[in-house]
């Protein structure tokens, strides 16, 4: 039941993603959403208001990076990781929202949009960041034990 504990404790987290994305329509402002739900390759970006969206863009990521920030905790308890989780998702946002919006202004290339968009609004990072820490703590552990077993 213990190794079950962790895996229980992230059920409202995720939750928290799942009404995210229900609720995205009503609560988010993004013209985007309907813009690639559609068949946009051959259709240009639709209007929006460039500062209504970063805003949107940026609550949703906030929300998503809250929620992968609690996983992350409760499914390893280091400190550490959450340092390194929470300064990459901050690089990443202004690396991505500089990306969104110089496509949007400077481009018509929905293909990277397309990508760029998935990763403002959707918790992938959490999706690479819980094997690399999984593989961290199994490494520091084998580490550990090879110096103990060396002493």
């Amino acid at each position: 039941m213990q190794k079950f504990k962790p895996v229980l404790f992230t059920i409202p987290f995720i939750i928290g993603f799942i009404l995210i994305r229900m609720y995205e329509n009503s609560w988010f402002y993004d013209p985007f959403l309907v813009y690639f739900k559609g068949s946009y390759q051959n259709t240009s970006f639709p209007d929006f208001e460039s500062f209504r969206l970063f805003f949107n863009l940026f609550l949703r990521y906030f929300l998503n990076t809250l929620l992968s920030l609690g996983i992350i905790y409760v499914m390893f308890k280091n400190k550490e990781f959450l340092k390194v989780a929470s300064v990459l998702y901050a690089v990443f946002f202004v690396v991505l929202i500089a990306g969104f919006f110089m496509i949007v202004r400077f481009t018509e290339s929905d293909f990277f949009l397309f990508y760029i968009r998935k990763f403002l609004i959707q918790p992938l990072f959490l999706l690479l960041f819980l094997p690399a820490f999984y593989f961290q703590t199994k490494n520091n552990n084998q580490e550990f034990l090879q110096k103990t077993h060396n002493s």
